[in-house]
């Protein structure tokens, strides 16, 4: 039996957060070839110029980077193919209904590996307009002075 809730953060993409608000996630399994998988958990992986489609009621991620692996030779794939997600008919009607509203997106926001299992955490989320992403940078900032300010007074 493996570790519940343990995993190890392969990639994250910090910049999702700073562009949309983050309505719901989803975790989801990925179809990948074994050197795919080796590669991974030597930690190479990225998903920051990655997206998310649903096409013929399967998810798929584009664009993301799988450094090919080391020892891997013929049976390597090439590093930003469309690998598909592994979601229940519910989640992705789910989802098809969500981003069929102005605004709404589906956006990668983790892999990491979980019970010997490569997973992806993906969210539904809503595009930020200027000015709140502007409140973000400014309440971050109000944070950090804050910090300063306790540890400062607890020298």
């Amino acid at each position: 039996m493996g570790k519940t809730g343990a995993y190890k953060l392969i990639a994250q993409n910090k910049k999702a957060y700073h562009d949309y608000f983050i309505d719901e996630t989803y975790e989801a399994g990925m179809v990948l070839v074994g050197t795919e998988v080796k590669s991974i958990r030597c930690g190479s992986g990225s998903i920051k110029e990655s997206f998310i489609r649903i096409q013929n009621g399967e998810a798929f991620v584009f664009n993301m980077h799988i450094n090919p692996y080391e020892k891997g030779n013929i049976f390597n794939k090439e590093p930003l193919r469309t690998r598909k997600l592994l979601l229940h008919k519910k989640q992705i009607t789910k989802l098809l209904g969500a981003i069929s509203t102005k605004g709404m997106t589906i956006v990668p926001l983790k892999v990491y590996i979980k019970d010997s299992l490569v997973k992806m955490e993906i969210g539904l989320a809503r595009g930020k307009k200027l000015h709140d992403k502007r409140q973000d940078i400014a309440k971050k900032d109000v944070r950090r002075q804050n910090e300063r300010d306790f540890k400062i007074k607890n020298l």
